[in-house]
C-alpha cells in the first residue's frame, strides 16, 4: 500500500470539507455541473465513475466467470441481505428514529417523507461503486461482477413492488429511464470498454496489461476523491442550511449500513464463505444505489421534499462510511479466516 492509499481516510475528510466549502462559495458552478444530466443521471459523475471502475474491470478475465459457482454461498448471503433484510430493517429504523425518537427535532409535516426517502435508499442495492469497495478490500472480482449483474436484473422487477409494499402505496412510479440508463452507463458500457481494452493489451503480452494496471491504479482513487468533492459540493447549501436534520437522518442510515454489513459478514463466516468473497459480500449488502434512490424520491415526492433530502444524506455518508467498512473487513481478516476454516472443515466432514 503506497503513501496515498495509506492516508486515504485523511484525503476523504479533506475532500468532504473542500466540497462543502466550494459548494457554499461557488453555488453557481456546482449548479451548472449538476444540471449536466440525462434522465437525472449526472454525466460528469458518470465519467468519474468510469475512471474509477474501468481500471478494476480490466483485471477481470471473463473466461474465469464460471468460477463464481464455487461461491454460491456468498451469492446467497448477499441476495438475502439485499432483498430480504435491508429494505425492511431500514423501514423499522426509520420509523423508530425519525418517527419517534427524533420526531421532536424534525418538522412534523416532513417526517413521513423522510421515512419514505430512507426506504427508497435501502430498496436499491449498490451497483458501480461496489467495484471500488471490492477492489480496496482485495475482493474476488468475478464474484463482485456477477453479484452486481444479478442485483441489476432483480432490481428491474423487484424495486417497484418492494417500495410499494413498504410505503403502503398501490402504485409506484419507477424512474425507468434513470434505472436503465444508470445500468447502461455504470455497468454495461464500462464492462465492454474494459474487456476490449484488456484483449488489445493481451495481444501485446501479459506485461502490457500489468504495466497499464500499474499506471491506472492512482487514477481510480483520484476519481473517487473528485467525485466526493462534487457530491458534497452539490449539497453544500443543504448541509450548511439544515445541519441538525442531516445529522438526525444520518443516524438510521449509519446503523443500517453497519448492521447489514456485519450480518452479511457473519453469515458468510458461518457458512464457510472464502474471505475474498465475504468482504465484498458485506460491502454489497450494506451500500446503496443512491442515483436511483434520489431520482425515485424526486419523481414521487418532489425536488424539495423530505424524501429527496433523506436520499441525499445517503449520498453524503456513502463514501466515508463504506471506507470504514473496508477498513473493518480488512482488519478482521485473521479473525474471519480462523473461524471460517473451522466452519469449512465441519461442512466438509463426512457424516
Amino acid at each position: 500500500m503506497n503513501l496515498f492509499e495509506r492516508y486515504l481516510s485523511l484525503w476523504v475528510a479533506l475532500c468532504i470539507v473542500a466540497g462543502v466549502a466550494l459548494g457554499h462559495l461557488l453555488p453557481g458552478l456546482f449548479a451548472t455541473i449538476s444540471s449536466a444530466e440525462i434522465a437525472r443521471v449526472n454525466l460528469p459523475v458518470a465519467a468519474l465513475v468510469w475512471l474509477m471502475i474501468i481500471p478494476m474491470l480490466l483485471k477481470i478475465d471473463f473466461g474465469a466467470l464460471g468460477q463464481v459457482r464455487e461461491h454460491w454461498r456468498g451469492v446467497g448471503v448477499t441476495l438475502f441481505i439485499n432483498w430480504a433484510v435491508k429494505p425492511f430493517s431500514m423501514a423499522l429504523l426509520g420509523s423508530l428514529f425519525i418517527g419517534h425518537l427524533f420526531a421532536a427535532w424534525l418538522p412534523a409535516a416532513q417526517i413521513p417523507s423522510y421515512i419514505a426517502g430512507l426506504i427508497l435508499l435501502a430498496a436499491a442495492p449498490c451497483t458501480a461503486m461496489v467495484f471500488v469497495w471490492s477492489n480496496l478490500c482485495e475482493g474476488e472480482p468475478h464474484y463482485t461482477l456477477s453479484q452486481v449483474a444479478l442485483n441489476d436484473v432483480i432490481m428491474v422487477f423487484a424495486f417497484a413492488p418492494l417500495v410499494g409494499l413498504l410505503l403502503g402505496v398501490a402504485s409506484i412510479t419507477v424512474p425507468w429511464a434513470t434505472l436503465l440508463l444508470s445500468v447502461l452507463l455504470y455497468i454495461v458500457v464500462p464492462v465492454i470498454v474494459a474487456q476490449l481494452w484488456r484483449r488489445a493489451l493481451l495481444r501485446t503480452g501479459p506485461a502490457a496489461l500489468r504495466r497499464t494496471l500499474h499506471r491506472l491504479q492512482p487514477v481510480s482513487l483520484v476519481a473517487l476523491l473528485t467525485t466526493l468533492v462534487m457530491l458534497f459540493g452539490f449539497q453544500g447549501e443543504q448541509i450548511i442550511g439544515q445541519p441538525l436534520v442531516i445529522v438526525l437522518l444520518a443516524v438510521p442510515i449509519l446503523i443500517q449500513v453497519y448492521f447489514n454489513a456485519g450480518l452479511a459478514y457473519w453469515l458468510s463466516r458461518r457458512f464457510g464463505v472464502a474471505w475474498c468473497v465475504a468482504a465484498p459480500a458485506a460491502l454489497i449488502g450494506a451500500s446503496n444505489f443512491f442515483e436511483l434512490a434520489v431520482a425515485a424520491a424526486i419523481s414521487l415526492f418532489g425536488l424539495n421534499s423530505g424524501a429527496a433530502l433523506a436520499t441525499v444524506v445517503g449520498v453524503l455518508v456513502e463514501v466515508p462510511v463504506m471506507l470504514s467498512v473496508v477498513y473493518l473487513v480488512k482488519a478482521s481478516r485473521g479473525w474471519y479466516e480462523a473461524g471460517g476454516a473451522t466452519v469449512a472443515a465441519s461442512n466438509d466432514a463426512p457424516t
